[in-house]
Order: C-alpha cells, then sequence, then structure tokens
C-alpha cells in the first residue's frame, strides 16, 4: 500500500513538473524594458512575445532603462534589481539584449577592452541560476542617423560592439539571433532614432518567437522564383530560402539533387552544379511539410534593368512600337516586371498607400512570364531592346528583370549601409536637403502630403529603393545590370558622381561580385544648362569605375522633352557593349568615338579617338561643335579637319589652344560618328 502510494504520488508530482510553464526571462535595457511605448506592460516586445508563445510559456520582462553590457559602464546591467530578480527568477530561456548604451562615449572608448569578458560572465550567472538553462544573445538593434551622436561615434562603436557579441556568441555557445537585420529596413520605426515604436517591438518579438520555436512559417522561397523564370547559366547557383528550423531540405533540377537542413534562424542555401541553355528544366524544393515546383525553367543570360523613367518607358510608346510589337513573341525571353504600384505623378497618394510605402511594399509581386506583343508592349522599351539583341546574337534564353521608377534620384537606389559610411549628410531632413534635387524633394513632398508623419517614407528616399527594390531580389543570380538615371541628379554632378560610385558598390556587395558588370545610358540632349557638365562627368565615370560601360544618347534627344522616344538604338548600344565586354564578341563595335588624348601644337589641338575607325560625321558636313581655348571658360568655335582617328582643330582667335571640347550644349547637334554609326561622346578637357 506505502508503496502505490509513493508511486501516485510521485506520478502527481511528475505531472505537476510537466504542467509548469517554461520561464523565458528577457534581459536588456530600454528597448526590453518598453521605454516610451505608449503602453508598455502590452506593447513591449516581451509582452507581445508572451502571446505569441502562449499559456505554456511564461515570460519576465527583465529589462532595465540606460543598463549597460560593461560592468565600468554607467549603469553595469549586472548591478541593477532587474538583474537580481532575472537571476531569482532561474528561466529555463534567457534572452539577453544588450550593448546599444555602451556605445555612449563614456563607455566603449574606455572599457572595451572588457566587453566580451563582462558578456561570458553575465551569461555564466545564468547558467549557475539554472544549469540547464537555454541562452539567446541578439545582435543589436539599429541606431537611426537620426542619432545626435552618429557620426560622432555611435555609428562606429555599434558595429564594433556586434562584432563583439558574434565573439561572446562563438566562446559561449549561446544562440545568436538577429535583432539588426529585421529592423533595419524600417528605420521609421525608430522614432527618436533608438527605440522601437510598438509595430519594431512585434518584430522583435517575432524574431524571439521564431527562434525559441523554430517556427519560422515553413518552407518559402523568394517572389522572384516563380514558374517562366530563368536561372543564369554556365556557373555554380547559389538558390536561398527559409524554412522551420532543422527542417530538412531537398532541392532538384533536372539530373542534380542536393539535400540541406535548415540553420537555427531558419535559412537555407542549396549550390547547385552550372546549368547549360537548351531545353526548360523543372526545378522543386520540398520540406516535410511542403513541396514547391516551378516549371519552364530556362538557363540562360540574366541583367537586371533599372533606373528612373526612361529605363520604366514602356515599349509601347517607343518610335518603333507598332511594328516591333507584332514581332515581339519570343519564348527565348522572359520578363521580369516590378512595376511601380502609385506612380509619382504630383498628387497626394492615399493613406493606404502611404502606409504600404512605410512598410517597403512599393513594388508589385509579378511572375516570370514569356515575351509576348502583350507582355512587351507594357515592358521597358530599353530592356526589351537590349535583351533582343542579345538573344539574337547569343542564341540563349535571356531574363530580363526591371524595376525602374519614374524620377527616381541616385541616393534611393544605394544600400543605406554605404550612404551611413561615406555620405551621411544626405539624409539630413532630406526632403530640405540641398544634396537632393529640388524637383525629387518637392515630388516627395506632393505625394506624401501636408499632414504625412514627420518620418514618412517615399521611394526618393535615400536608401529606400535600393530596401524596396534590390534587396527582395535575394541575390538572384544576375550576368550584370544596366542603368538609365541621372535627370534626377544633373544639379549636383559632384555629388552625383560620388553617389554613382556608391550605388555600383553596393549593388556589386549585394551580388558578392566585384566584378559584376553595370553598363549605364549617358543622359540625352535637353535644353538644361548644367545638363552638358552632368554628361562629361559621366564619360569621366565609365573610366574611373571598372567593369562598367557608357552608351551614348545625346544624338537621339528632345530640345523640351526628358522622355525621348527612340529607345531601340539605347538598347542596342548597350547590348553592344555587354556583348563586347562580358561576352568577348571582339567584332561588335562597343562604342562611338571615344576620346582618349589631345595633344597642343602651336596653334592647333589634335585630339585622338578610340572606336573611331571610319571617323566621319552622321550629316556629310564638317564635324560641328568642337570648340577650342587658351584660358578655361573662354572658348571659340574651331575649324575640324578629320585625318584617320584624328580630328585637327584651329580657331583664329586661339593662338595658343590649351582645351578643347565638344557638343558642349545642353541640346547639341554635335555630329561626330564612326563606321558603325555610333556618336561620339560630349566632352571637354577642363577639369
Amino acid at each position: 500500500m506505502k508503496s502505490k502510494l509513493i508511486l501516485l504520488l510521485a506520478l502527481v508530482f511528475s505531472t505537476m513538473l510537466q504542467a509548469q510553464p517554461i520561464k523565458v526571462a528577457c534581459a536588456g535595457n530600454s528597448i526590453t524594458y518598453g521605454y516610451t511605448l505608449q503602453n508598455r506592460e502590452t506593447e513591449s516586445y516581451p509582452a507581445q512575445l508572451q502571446l505569441l508563445l502562449g499559456e505554456k510559456y511564461t515570460v519576465g520582462n527583465f529589462g532595465k532603462s540606460g543598463a549597460t553590457l560593461l560592468n565600468k559602464g554607467h549603469r553595469p546591467y549586472m548591478q541593477q534589481d532587474e538583474f537580481k530578480q532575472a537571476i531569482a527568477f532561474a528561466a529555463d530561456i534567457v534572452v539577453i539584449h544588450l550593448g546599444i548604451n555602451d556605445t555612449d562615449p563614456r563607455n566603449w572608448p574606455n572599457y572595451r577592452d572588457f566587453f566580451v569578458k563582462d558578456y561570458l560572465h553575465l551569461i555564466e550567472s545564468f547558467r549557475t541560476a539554472n544549469p540547464k538553462a537555454r541562452i539567446l544573445i541578439a545582435r543589436m538593434t539599429p541606431l537611426s542617423d537620426r542619432h545626435s551622436r552618429f557620426e560622432s561615434g555611435t555609428r562606429d562603436w555599434h558595429r564594433e560592439i556586434q562584432r563583439a557579441i558574434e565573439t561572446v556568441a562563438t566562446i559561449s555557445g549561446a544562440q545568436l539571433i538577429d535583432f539588426f537585420e529585421p529592423m533595419y529596413p524600417y528605420h521609421q520605426l525608430l522614432h527618436d532614432a533608438v527605440h522601437p515604436n510598438a509595430e519594431g517591438a512585434r518584430i522583435l518579438a517575432q524574431t524571439v518567437y521564431s527562434s525559441i520555436t523554430g517556427d519560422f512559417g515553413g518552407l518559402k522561397m523568394p517572389a522572384i522564383y516563380t514558374d517562366n523564370m530563368v536561372l543564369q547559366r554556365n556557373r555554380p547557383l547559389r538558390i536561398t530560402g527559409t524554412a522551420n528550423a532543422g527542417e530538412k531540405i531537398t532541392l532538384t533540377i533536372g539530373k542534380q539533387k542536393h539535400k540541406t537542413t535548415t540553420a537555427d534562424n531558419g535559412k537555407w542555401t542549396v549550390t547547385i552544379n552550372p546549368l547549360t541553355a537548351g531545353k526548360p528544366y523543372t526545378l522543386t524544393v520540398t520540406s516535410p511539410q511542403k513541396k514547391l515546383t516551378f516549371q519552364n525553367v530556362l538557363a540562360g543570360e540574366v541583367w537586371l534593368c533599372s533606373g528612373q523613367s526612361n529605363m520604366e518607358f514602356q515599349l509601347s510608346r517607343s518610335f518603333e512600337s507598332k511594328k516591333d510589337i507584332l514581332s515581339a513573341a519570343n519564348p527565348e525571353i522572359r520578363l521580369f516586371d516590378m512595376k511601380a504600384r502609385w506612380l509619382t505623378n504630383d498628387f497626394t497618394w492615399s493613406n493606404s498607400a502611404l502606409d504600404s510605402v512605410n512598410r517597403l511594399q512599393y513594388f508589385t509581386q509579378p511572375g516570370w512570364e514569356k515575351c509576348t506583343p502583350q507582355t512587351a508592349a507594357r515592358f521597358s522599351a530599353v530592356a526589351y531592346y537590349f535583351g533582343q539583341m542579345l538573344q539574337d546574337s547569343l542564341r540563349v534564353p535571356v531574363g530580363l528583370i526591371c524595376n525602374a521608377v519614374g524620377g527616381s534620384p541616385a541616393e534611393s537606389w544605394v544600400d543605406r549601409r554605404e550612404l551611413e559610411n561615406h555620405f551621411p549628410a544626405i539624409f539630413r531632413n532630406w526632403t530640405e536637403n540641398d544634396f537632393i534635387q529640388d524637383w525629387v524633394r518637392t515630388r516627395a513632398k506632393s505625394n506624401m502630403g501636408k499632414d504625412a508623419p514627420k518620418l514618412q517614407r517615399h521611394p526618393y528616399e535615400p536608401g529606400y529603393l535600393f530596401d524596396a527594390g534590390i534587396r527582395p531580389l535575394a541575390q538572384y543570380p544576375i550576368a550584370g545590370a544596366i542603368w538609365y538615371q541621372g535627370e534626377s541628379n544633373a544639379h549636383n554632378k559632384d555629388a552625383h558622381a560620388k553617389l554613382f560610385k556608391l550605388l555600383i558598390e553596393s549593388w556589386r556587395k549585394n551580388w558578392e561580385n566585384d566584378s559584376l558588370p553595370f553598363y549605364f545610358v549617358q543622359l540625352s540632349s535637353i535644353n538644361r544648362p548644367s545638363w552638358s557638365w552632368f554628361r562629361d562627368s559621366q564619360r569621366r565615370l565609365q573610366a574611373e569605375i571598372p567593369f562598367t560601360g557608357m552608351a551614348v544618347s545625346s544624338d537621339l534627344g528632345d530640345s523640351l522633352d526628358v522622355h525621348p522616344i527612340h529607345k531601340k538604338e539605347i538598347g542596342e548600344r548597350l547590348a553592344r557593349i555587354a556583348l563586347y565586354n562580358t561576352y568577348g564578341k571582339t567584332a561588335v563595335v562597343p562604342s562611338g568615338p571615344f576620346f582618349r588624348e589631345v595633344n597642343f601644337k602651336r596653334k592647333e589641338a589634335i585630339v585622338t579617338f578610340d572606336y573611331a575607325e571610319g571617323l566621319q560625321t552622321s550629316d556629310g558636313k564638317s564635324a560641328q561643335t568642337f570648340e577650342i581655348a587658351e584660358f578655361p571658360g573662354l572658348f571659340f568655335p574651331a575649324k575640324a579637319k578629320i585625318t584617320g582617328n584624328q580630328i585637327q582643330l584651329t580657331a583664329p582667335e586661339v593662338k595658343n589652344p590649351k582645351f578643347v571640347r565638344y557638343g558642349w550644349q545642353p541640346y547639341t547637334r554635335a555630329n561626330l560618328i564612326n563606321a558603325s554609326g555610333l556618336p561620339a561622346s560630349t566632352f571637354t578637357t577642363e577639369e
């Protein structure tokens, strides 16, 4: 009888133990505490985590405003009552988010050498309280560029502390979770540049929930993976996706079969062997609970086509559209058309539109489509003609991704991190910032309206279109990019030169390809006074930035219309550059006459060009719009004589020439071409 009673009591005790909720301690600073939230008891991330986890868990909020990880900091967490309460809680799971306050100049510059040891000591304290405790340590939430000490220290110290936290995770064996990446694209959620609002706290809660449970929403692929897609041929391809932690993933394509396991952060990656162009493939990705199948997949050449309205300009509006649309049916060309949900015309967007923009939901979510007269007509004209010439020349499938946005400035397409590092001044009150073209600022304010919240987002905002239009491509393998933009930066060629380099660098970092081809269009002709200098700046950028090429369009401009309708020539000039530089088709002439050098002999200037075989004029007349000068800014029209790949220039007013320029009118009638009919770029030798 006694033994039965003991057995019964043991069973009851065991049941009681099993019924005990799992204890989760959230240790941290004011972000954990919920400082600045209207109702921290329900809106802080620990409170929202409790709702996500449910009654099987008990979540304790042990955040302390102003707390530092450093024990020699101005408010050490391990000396606070909240730490003592957290230790007494003896949690089964501990989530630690500390480090933000250590960026204070009182702390990191003086005591950085103690950070790793102090963090390991903190972790050991929780393990002493419960030897079976599962420890999760978080990469810190972002700090906005609006922070008062952003440039004086917090930007750089924040990054140093992030690396230290990663080191702590490696040494301690704690699970590293990421509060930075999910929050980073949504800086408007940091209303005071530091503390997340309720929506931001929800992102943190969801991150912790998924990290604890392994529930990342099951098997998913980036939106760009659809039926009819084109995968880049002839190179190993990294295919990525998400699934629940620990799930086995199987990917098959053709005769290939690859397996992997989803990591703790819900991410998985498979690298497939190079695909060859030919018959269509079927790509399948499976997890234990789900199967994704993508049909009619081709291997070929994939190009990203981006910029502003002249890249967005549809084939249906181009000069030869009627004839070319009728013959556009080509299943070997596939189109992925990321159109803007709201045009940036001069009107105020609705509140729902503004809310969607804040959530980076600016582009439609298309699927890959075969090129037909219907799909081509509404696609980018420049991109279509580019792809058509590539497909005709290479005889392989071509995939074109277009995400151009009318009026968008270069800075909106640059990774925010590059701007934070190298051009932070462009963020300051951006709708009133002179680095940003007045038209851009005015149009953005028109779309947002007078009553827009202070931190309302807009596609023209620095960094926005990179987050909304480049990140979602998820490093989808591409052969290169073509770009038609500059009209919205022509007011400041020097700022643009810096931005353009940052743009290309950030895209190459995104695709982890330092030699990613980037071919762009030089601005055309129009009666806007700054455009001569801007075009020459673009010409110089081509020479300065490796693996780039520039297509000239000044011969096809319109004196009054910023949208010239002759797009076929532009697309094909870009294709020539790609065929020559990327695909090694050396029989193709990639450029019109390109200024190489000038030599001065007595009263004469002798200009030498590259790509100058058959140097001539487009109208059979003498070469027009050349000028020479002895003093900067004092130019006179020059008589031009073509001799081989050179031009000899003289002017009676200039006895000792030292400078040359060509086509130096915003709307120019420059007429120099080569035997392939390609125009020379306008240029000046004046710095």
